[in-house]
């Protein structure tokens, strides 16, 4: 077919570029220098950013950076692998692993939730406040633990979202390409998705966008916290009632399915100050907490990349 180049040709081929992808993610999580200038969340963020101040602030000139941002990554990394692709199909796969990592992101994500938590153990609130607020947008200088480990709690299940689960769903489904689509979407809801008058109108198809393209995977995220909540001294049946009480909890339509979730099963409350309670019944965390849900996240990792690789043998068999 004319679009084979997209997508792996093989289970093999699959498996090779995730667990490449991954092994990358684990050794090199944050990008500097060059590296992190041609980085797609850089590129399309600082594109997103550009396209903004010098177009009129209206939803249709919104939409039009949506797509002049996205279509403009997709066929440059389109065309990259379509050229790989002609020399020989290793250079394809590690192209498609790079795509990949840079279309995910755990180890990064992780460290800055395990920093928070160090600081937490040293009793250095200021450390952790600091810590904090490389992972939320709320302000922070004034939360005590039980909100700093909240915040990064929130953002650690929220962000395994955004980061992991959706973007390896999308490559289950469209190949490298499309968790790049994924990452570059989320990306520019970052950018422009916001409620300020500066962004209401520009950010709103991006802010759309980005709940559509991650509807099934917050749910999926959820699912797997309560089915996982024994393994890690939870209950189903706590985490599931939680779940149905708070998943709406947030102004977001997504955040606050894996946010309940994860309320219900570690028996935490988690609470953005004048935004949102979840799990009222329960204390606000503390620094261990942060641990208990670290593990937690591993855990649902190791299981969701189980599932991709079950879910890819099917597809492979299948045609």
């Amino acid at each position: 077919m004319a679009l084979d180049f997209l997508l792996p040709q093989s289970y093999p081929e699959f498996v090779v570029i995730l667990f490449l992808a991954l092994a990358l993610d684990l050794a090199y999580p944050r990008h500097e220098g060059a590296l992190y200038y041609i980085h797609p969340v850089h590129t399309s963020y600082a594109m997103a950013l550009k396209l903004h101040r010098s177009l009129p602030r209206t939803r249709l000139w919104g939409i039009a950076i949506w797509f002049a941002v996205v279509a403009s990554h997709v066929a440059l990394y389109s065309l990259a692998l379509y050229i790989a692709d002609m020399f020989s199909r290793i250079a394809w796969i590690i192209l498609s692993a790079y795509i990949l990592k840079v279309s995910t992101s755990f180890k990064l994500l992780y460290n800055h939730v395990k920093n928070v938590y160090i600081c937490l153990a040293k009793g250095d609130l200021t450390c952790a406040r600091t810590e904090v607020s490389n992972i939320v947008r709320r302000e922070v200088k004034n939360l005590g633990e039980g909100h700093i480990a909240s915040a990064a709690i929130e953002s650690l299940f929220e962000s395994l979202v955004d980061g992991f689960i959706s973007p390896l769903l999308y490559y289950l489904i469209l190949g490298p390409i499309g968790a790049l689509t994924q990452r570059i979407a989320n990306t520019l809801d970052s950018a422009l998705g916001y409620k300020e008058e500066e962004f209401r109108d520009v950010g709103w198809f991006s802010a759309k966008a980005d709940t559509i393209i991650n509807f099934v995977p917050a749910r999926l995220e959820a699912l797997l916290i309560i089915l996982l909540s024994p393994i890690v001294k939870g209950s189903i049946r706590r985490s599931w009632d939680t779940y149905k009480r708070y998943r709406r909890a947030t102004e977001s339509v997504n955040a606050g399915h894996p946010m309940a979730a994860a309320s219900g099963c570690l028996s935490v409350r988690l609470e953005k100050i004048g935004s949102y309670v979840i799990g009222e019944g329960f204390p606000l965390p503390t620094g261990g907490d942060i641990k208990r849900a670290l593990g937690l996240a591993i855990l649902n990792v190791a299981t969701y990349i189980l599932i991709i690789n079950v879910l890819s043998i099917t597809i492979y068999l299948a045609r």
